[in-house]
């Protein structure tokens, strides 16, 4: 009976528990409180945590790296034909690594958006394009600090703060990195509402917080149903490497415009869509192991995501201010802030931060416009560091 209790004690989690397992576990327990307790983007924020809970239990094996980290660079299918020591997360997660699930995650996000208020007003690009430049600042930064050209252009596609373009980028150029990519991504992402309001009342004065944007033009249905075909052919005639993003992301826009397929359109913007979530975030949050995550390498990589996203976010506003210009005073610049890809996040910060100065003044609607420019923006220059590299 001894020997059998002392068997069952070696064999247990707690007597294989180090200091490092043990950390990773209070962080996930803080990031499941944030989610629940604080309610930071807890749609991916707490599937994410307790995939992170789950891989860190000891001896648990449900999770198993080196399947998918390997020399090679590819995934041991051996593992999975003879299923010897693969895990539940394991299966899962070649829905991530094989980037079918950022994918269908794209197509849900096309089958909730409205491209309207960026076809009534076109010029919303430019505040879209603009807040891109945090991407290439970025790049630019991380390449100073030694990371090589893949990895900078994983860190810097967090400026974007789009978690499924930053986890389909990463994972074809450098997969070692995705669980703190990941994890920065989503976490800026939950943040919009602290990290950009200071941003944009320091680049703005009262009076262009104050201004009032005239209602945008009626688009008809024909011009919806068109353009996310126009799109995703341009685009991916220029660049071959951004069709599986985009296609899927106008894809299941046209669901939606076309009017014709109901059915479609509720599935892929409901339940398609937060099952593949559920599993996208349990199974990236399974990655994060303490070897993975605790190094400084990734406090490189979580303070190189902020100053993308910050300096996204400043970008995007000074291109609405010269829009105001441009316009004369007609463009309130903080929908230029709207620019990154967060999707209506973002534009409801705009939203937000033009109500304190007047209660009266709507930028929803118009701070849309740069906010889906944004989403395209971010999958443009994703495909653009892949071709770059040769990844397709």
């Amino acid at each position: 009976m001894i020997d059998a209790l002392i068997k069952i004690w070696e064999s247990s989690g707690l007597a294989n528990m180090d200091i490092r397992s043990g950390i990773m576990l209070i962080v996930a327990c803080f990031l499941i409180y944030l989610a629940i307790g604080k309610k930071f983007e807890p749609l991916l924020l707490l599937p994410i945590a307790f995939g992170m809970l789950l891989s860190n239990l000891p001896v648990a094996g449900m999770y198993h790296p080196e399947i998918f980290i390997n020399e090679t660079g590819h995934i041991n299918w051996s593992a999975f034909a003879t299923m010897e020591n693969v895990g539940l997360l394991d299966l899962i997660y070649i829905g991530v690594k094989t980037s079918i699930f950022p994918c269908l995650i794209f197509m849900g996000v096309g089958a909730m958006t409205d491209f309207g208020p960026l076809i009534a007003r076109p010029s919303s690009l430019f505040m879209g394009a603009g807040a891109q430049f945090g991407i290439s600042f970025a790049f630019v930064v991380a390449s100073v600090l030694g990371f090589t050209a893949s990895e900078a252009a994983s860190i810097a596609i967090i400026g974007g703060a789009d978690g499924p373009t930053a986890i389909y980028l990463t994972t074809k150029l450098a997969p070692d990195l995705l669980p703190a990519i990941a994890i920065a991504a989503y976490s800026y992402m939950a943040l919009i509402p602290a990290i950009q309001p200071p941003i944009m009342r320091l680049l703005t004065t009262k009076k262009q917080r104050a201004i009032k944007m005239e209602q945008v033009r009626s688009v008809s249905k024909i011009e919806k149903i068109c353009f996310p075909i126009i799109v995703v052919a341009v685009c991916a005639l220029l660049i071959p490497s951004v069709a599986p993003l985009l296609g899927m992301l106008m894809l299941g826009n046209l669901f939606k415009e076309s009017g014709v397929v109901r059915q479609l359109t509720e599935t892929a913007s409901n339940a398609m869509m937060y099952i593949v979530v559920i599993f996208l975030g349990t199974s990236v949050g399974a990655t994060t192991s303490a070897e993975a995550f605790l190094n400084w390498s990734t406090i490189k990589i979580v303070i190189l995501g902020l100053v993308a996203f910050a300096f996204g976010t400043f970008a995007g506003v000074i291109f609405g201010k010269i829009m105001c210009v441009a316009t004369g005073g007609k463009v309130n610049p903080l929908i230029g802030s709207a620019g990154v890809s967060a999707v209506p996040m973002a534009a409801r910060v705009s939203q937000k931060v033009g109500s304190e100065e007047d209660p009266t003044n709507f930028l929803l609607m118009h701070a849309m416009g740069p906010n889906v420019a944004g989403v395209i923006g971010t999958a443009v220059c994703a495909g653009t560091f892949m071709a770059m590299f040769g990844v397709f």
